[in-house]
């Protein structure tokens, strides 16, 4: 590859820089065909000539940047009930580090993956620098940053094996253009399970009588393990909740917004991209049911629900040798290490465990509620220490309620989350690439922005292509 910091990349990154967003948001269009790619299209068919043209570190670096760490959050919330003054919930956030988009409580849960000629990567989520500041937005620190969060997990690309670009691993005509040599890819993954055990705690935070009895909508409507919280006036019987209408507590949002920061990004820089149909989500997790067609591909781990009777009703699964039909990832290791841990069994001895674990995680002597130096890098004087003591904690009976929610879920159905998933995957991916740009030229008439074509002049020089 080009040297990162060389001065044409540096040129580049600065076009880059002074680009209008409203610009790039007003000719964002998606480009799938990637420099050195063919398309048979009839009349429109074009044969390439070029050759296949990788992301540059640099170009890479700058969309990692796009999914990582952007400093620090503000927790500009109330801390009381103007109609009565009672404390109300002030401190739902899971992490305190912002991001380049929004999440539900700042729970985070989405993971990338990038997947380029080189191999596949996760990308881990750096911390903001250690004054809570936002990361400095240059090549050097980009590049630094970058290098830092890949872990390599495979000395390829995550693809299924040759002559297996059908259905159901790719759709239709994506796998004539889909992760192809010479782009880069990057798919999100999303662990439910810490936002789903937070998002019922802010939930059951409501005040008296607008606290709504949870009822399992897959077993008959029946209370989810809450009967003796109905009894006690803790929840409100006359407003009910389905499991599946809470379903995943919309953490799973956050890659979307993440996805389309991506697409605007690639856009600028005059980079090809293609937000698509993704290699199907069991299959690239390593879903146990397609191992033997395709391999272990990410290699995550699975749980399989025991079966039950009353699955058929629930679950439409009809015996045990179907029960894989209900399987679940749970986690990814690498070396020994979590890089993807659900809060759930079997990584946890219990849902109890689990949910001591997320409460230990903000509120314990080592959660971020508890770090009084973290607070005092995003408020100015001793505002910090003046939130961390006034805002309210979760409740023991809120807590306590979470818990048999928890431990109802997966005593009943054998998974946590039940109604969704536990690790989701949106079941699309961005590619990025070099644009084929005679093909643009050819046949359409607004096929490329300015930004497009002055791309290789200003990131590889102008003998570059």
């Amino acid at each position: 590859m080009n040297d990162p910091l060389n001065t044409l990349s540096r040129a580049g990154f600065e076009a880059l820089m002074n680009r209008p967003l409203l610009t790039s948001i007003w000719h964002r269009r998606t480009h799938r065909v990637s420099r050195g790619s063919s398309v048979e299209a009839g009349s429109m068919s074009w044969a390439s000539s070029e050759p296949r043209t990788p992301l540059t570190e640099l170009e890479e670096a700058v969309l990692i940047a796009m999914t990582g760490c952007s400093g620090l959050t503000m927790p500009d919330r109330p801390f009381a009930d103007p109609r009565d003054g009672k404390p109300i919930m002030a401190k739902p956030n899971l992490n305190m580090p912002g991001r380049t988009a929004g999440s539900p409580d700042n729970a985070q849960g989405t993971h990338f993956f990038l997947i380029n000629d080189t191999g596949t990567y996760f990308l881990r989520k750096l911390p903001p620098p250690a004054d809570g500041s936002t990361p400095e937005f240059d090549p050097e620190t980009l590049c630094a940053r970058a290098a830092e969060a890949k872990v390599r997990l495979l000395d390829h690309r995550l693809d299924v094996p040759e002559g297996k670009r059908d259905f159901p691993a790719y759709l239709d005509s994506n796998r004539f253009l889909s992760n192809l040599p010479g782009t880069t890819v990057l798919l999100p993954v999303v662990d439910l399970t810490r936002q789903y055990i937070n998002g019922l705690m802010y939930l059951l935070t409501q005040p008296e009588g607008a606290r709504p009895l949870i009822v399992d909508d897959r077993n008959l409507y029946r209370p989810a393990g809450v009967r003796k919280w109905v009894k006690s006036g803790f929840l409100n019987e006359d407003i009910k909740l389905p499991l599946g209408a809470i379903w995943a507590m919309r953490t799973q949002i956050e890659a979307d917004l993440l996805l389309q920061n991506l697409m605007l990004t690639a856009d600028a820089m005059g980079l090809g991209a293609w937000i698509h149909a993704s290699l199907a989500p069991p299959i690239a997790l390593g879903d146990p049911k397609f191992r033997a067609d395709y391999g272990p591909m990410l290699g995550f781990d699975w749980t399989v629900p025991r079966w039950r009777p009353a699955d058929v009703l629930r679950w439409h699964v009809p015996l045990p040798r179907y029960s894989n039909l209900r399987a679940a990832p749970v986690a990814l290791r690498h070396d020994g290490e979590y890089l993807i841990k659900a809060m759930c069994p079997p990584n946890y001895p219990s849902m109890a465990d689990a949910v001591d674990a997320v409460v230990a995680g903000k509120f314990g002597p080592k959660g971020i509620y508890s770090d009084e130096g973290l607070f005092a890098r995003i408020y100015r004087g001793d505002f910090g220490s003046q939130y961390l003591h006034q805002a309210s904690d979760y409740s023991a009976d809120v807590i306590a309620c979470t818990r048999d929610i928890c431990t109802y879920i997966h005593e009943t159905h054998g998974r946590f989350p039940a109604h969704c998933d536990t690790i989701h995957v949106p079941g699309v991916w961005l590619q990025t690439h070099h644009v084929e740009n005679g093909y643009y030229e050819r046949f359409f008439r607004d096929g490329l922005t300015g930004a497009h074509r002055t791309h290789d002049q200003n990131w590889h020089g102008a003998d570059a292509h």
